[in-house]
């Protein structure tokens, strides 16, 4: 299936993963919606899909922020008179001893990694199942699968992302709507302690990588769905 003239709706979408993804679709001629916290960022990557010949709207903000997401799928809906796919990309961790998470800490990380997820997913429902047909992808980690010591509140992020992801898709598959999760191992980006490009991410998955994944679970014909896929790099023990 082509890309060209398809509507997404992307969060997390002003670096790494999303950043990368986000002009591989403008190269394949979509019509795109962008989310991320970062004003300045997004109305960079809106000049830079631009000068590719695709067309975008931004949509600087928290994706915790129910206004925020029903305001995107309105302005892309109303703009290209369709929803064909929301990548829910945005998320981040933090990790250490679980007496070291603040309240705070657990609240912000469960709104992005989680709500976040769940209202873009809620948003993009109606104008999916008015055309009974959609695709819902979502990118979640192998954590989402095994837990590691440090990661107790990032993990259980990732869980209650997957079983809202698992649940979802029982739910919308008789609407002809596809939801997908994606879980990746290591990823050379921004998301480490260790700067993008560093000499100890040299093995891992780059961003790319990841885009070119995204792509392929997109670009499936309508009567076949991807509902997970696990990708590591080779040097990462699974």
């Amino acid at each position: 299936m082509t890309l060209q003239n398809k509507t997404v709706l992307l969060t997390g979408a002003s670096k790494g993963i999303g950043r990368v993804l986000a002009l591989e679709l403008a190269r394949q001629g979509a019509h795109l919606g962008l989310v991320a916290r970062s004003e300045d960022s997004l109305q960079t990557l809106k000049g830079e899909i631009e000068a590719l010949g695709a067309q975008v709207e931004i949509f600087p903000g928290n994706v915790a922020d129910e206004s925020l997401a029903n305001r995107a799928v309105q302005t892309l809906t109303e703009r290209f008179g369709r929803l064909d796919f929301v990548i829910n990309n945005a998320g981040y961790g933090a990790f250490g001893p679980t007496e070291s998470y603040t309240a705070e800490q657990w609240s912000d990380m469960y709104d992005t990694n989680v709500k976040g997820t769940f209202l873009f997913s809620k948003a993009a429902l109606a104008p999916m199942k008015a055309q009974h047909e959609g695709h819902i992808i979502n990118i979640a980690s192998d954590v989402a699968k095994r837990v590691f010591d440090g990661g107790a509140l990032y993990c259980s992020t990732k869980f209650a992302q997957d079983a809202f992801s698992a649940a979802l898709r029982k739910e919308v598959r008789r609407d002809g709507i596809k939801v997908s999760v994606v879980y990746s191992g290591l990823v050379d980006t921004m998301f480490h302690s260790d700067p993008q490009g560093h000499e100890s991410h040299a093995d891992w998955l780059k961003a790319d990588d990841m885009a070119n994944t995204i792509v392929y679970i997109m670009t499936q014909p309508k009567h076949v769905v991807i509902d997970e896929l696990m990708i590591h790099p080779l040097s990462q023990e699974y």
